[in-house]
């Protein structure tokens, strides 16, 4: 039987990091040391910074991208080109593209992708917004979903949703340089341009 080696406190730091992706039990515990050995210089700031987004962070009503700010500041920037949306399965995917650096669009955050296993189907997602968005001054949508089967799946099933809306957009799709398998928020800003810049009609 293993016996506790520290406070209840210090317990809890560890088992909520290690629900943090990328960060097992070993990693998390290496991670709550070195907050508690550099408590003024992090630790501190972070509880302050972390208390601050839970009280101010919210989701866009338009987009679904999360913000400060209800439309965020991406929906509500005049200077960005309204006839492209651009469509992602999650925040992390739209930062990717924003990071990039190659688009002026809007986008829309799915908050996932369809998986009939995982009991995910369109109600779950962000897609009856998508299609009540598709519409003038709308000429575009960009699926820049992740190139794997239930991304693929995702897709498709998109495309046919705003065919049958009857909206006119040109349904489009990410290109050359998104391995299959790939998943956005993991590729550089090179492969990002590329596929954006080489996207086909579907």
């Amino acid at each position: 039987m293993s016996r506790r080696t520290t406070g209840p406190e210090i317990e809890r730091l560890i088992q909520l990091l290690a629900k943090l992706p990328g960060l097992g039990p070993r990693s998390a515990r290496r991670a709550a040391l070195f907050l508690i050995k550099n408590r003024e210089r992090l630790l501190v700031p972070m509880a302050a910074a972390m208390a601050e987004a839970q009280e101010k962070v919210t989701v866009c009503s338009e987009c679904g991208n999360v913000d400060t700010v209800d439309p965020c500041t991406i929906c509500a920037d005049p200077r960005r080109d309204r006839k492209l949306i651009v469509v992602v399965e999650e925040v992390g995917d739209l930062w990717a593209l924003e990071r990039a650096g190659v688009l002026n669009a809007i986008y829309h955050v799915l908050g996932g992708h369809l998986s009939p296993l995982d009991g995910i189907g369109p109600e779950q997602l962000n897609i009856a917004q998508l299609v009540a968005r598709a519409k003038p001054p709308v000429k575009e949508v960009l699926l820049a979903l992740n190139a794997t089967v239930e991304g693929q799946s995702t897709a498709h099933y998109l495309t046919e949703q705003l065919s049958h809306a009857g909206a006119g957009v040109v349904v489009s799709r990410l290109a050359h340089g998104v391995p299959i398998g790939g998943e956005l928020d993991y590729l550089d800003e090179g492969t990002l341009a590329a596929a954006i810049k080489t996207r086909q009609q579907i």
